[in-house]
């Protein structure tokens, strides 16, 4: 089996080990390092396509447990693949659905692939056509080659091995176990036909043991994969643990492809992870905290329903360009969620979305710059001492 090349250059390395490049499919070049809005179900909640990417965004992911349903598969392959779909004809990655599935209490786990219980939890009783889903299909089954089939028929740009994320705490001798699994499971991915512009990435797993995140790192990057992620983390350990098992395992990922850190996260987070020598991130927290009414700002998150914004003519963020900020105030984005509008959502999401590509490109420019070290700790003290939550 021939594989294809992601053609990922290295344009400049900071002291830190900060990494500043590129890789690009057929639908475009991705600036690295690069943040990825989250699309569950094909679509970023409470906003357009085009304000996506408006934003900066030049990649997102979108889920195949959410998307692997008959009924939505088979839509998503009516108009085409993912990318007529979403409306979006820029870079797509989609996760294997290990990370949901594994979050479930009643899966149930065999060498062949993994049973589980669909719960779409934005199901509504009215939804005649998700009630029909779950009738249909109380209990599904998930095998590395069904994961692939999911991720080949939606047509992403780059797809992701289908490995078992296990939960934290989980005991040392549970996570050895599951790296035979996941390194075998890895293997009959890669086994797996995809379409011509598609590009495969491993996952490294081993939970919070440093020795076990060093044996999966070796198994995986033994198979020929386009990029390899850090899966299992954000699974409840906490930032230190987080920040270790990150340290302790990219110098063990291949130099010349993309390293990928999935589900992180808070700009703090990925302000850590640059400097460990990580590319890509992605994470559902500035999205879901928009539609809660936290926003973030370069002086910290900004809760807009707190009494400080009720007369505040001043923008969330007076630096930024978003189109939020640059029409609306304080005291009309708060009135909007008050009042239960859904333009506030649309408006708070644009915002937190243009907050992190803005925040990507000043990591960019300062790893150009060979200055990434001070320009985290500034940027940090400003979030940090002026942070309004």
């Amino acid at each position: 089996m021939s594989f294809k090349d992601i053609k990922f250059e290295l344009y400049t390395t900071d002291p830190t080990g900060a990494r500043r490049g590129s890789f690009t499919t057929e639908h475009g070049k991705v600036q690295t390092p690069a943040f990825m809005p989250v699309g569950t179900a094909g679509f970023v909640r409470s906003t357009l396509p085009r304000d996506v990417e408006e934003s900066g965004a030049e990649v997102l992911l979108a889920n195949t447990y959410h998307l692997g349903l008959e009924e939505r598969l088979t839509t998503v392959k009516r108009m085409g693949g993912l990318h007529r779909f979403m409306g979006w004809n820029k870079t797509i990655l989609t996760d294997s659905g290990g990370f949901q599935v594994f979050s479930l209490p009643d899966k149930e786990i065999t060498d062949q692939g993994v049973w589980f219980s669909y719960n779409d939890k934005d199901k509504k009783d009215n939804d005649i056509e998700s009630v029909k889903v779950s009738k249909k299909r109380e209990r599904l089954f998930l095998s590395p080659e069904r994961s692939m089939e999911i991720q080949r028929d939606l047509g992403a740009d780059i797809v992701m091995a289908f490995d078992e994320c296990v939960e934290y705490p989980t005991t040392k001798d549970y996570v050895a176990q599951s790296l035979i699994r996941t390194t075998a499971w890895a293997k009959r991915c890669r086994e797996f036909e995809l379409q011509k512009h598609q590009f495969l990435f491993g996952i490294v797993q081993g939970g919070v043991y440093p020795d076990l995140r060093r044996k999966s790192a070796e198994e995986i990057t033994a198979i020929p994969f386009d990029g390899f992620a850090i899966g299992g983390v954000s699974v409840g350990e906490g930032y230190e643990l987080m920040k270790n098992v990150t340290k302790n395992t990219t110098p063990f990922l291949p130099f010349d492809k993309p390293r990928y850190l999935m589900g992180v996260g808070l700009p703090e987070d990925i302000l850590e992870a640059v400097g460990s020598g990580i590319d890509m991130f992605d994470c559902v927290i500035p999205t879901r905290y928009a539609r809660q009414g936290t926003l973030f700002t370069r002086l910290g998150k900004l809760r807009i329903m707190d009494k400080a914004s009720r007369k505040e003519k001043y923008p969330v963020d007076t630096k930024c360009s978003c189109y939020t900020c640059q029409t609306y105030s304080q005291m009309v984005l708060r009135y909007l969620f008050f009042t239960r509008d859904p333009l506030a959502e649309t408006l708070a999401t644009i915002h937190n979305l243009t907050f992190y590509q803005d925040l990507m490109k000043d990591i960019r420019d300062a790893i150009e710059d060979g200055n990434y070290q001070s320009f985290k700790r500034d940027w940090l003290d400003r979030y940090r001492k002026q942070n309004r939550i």
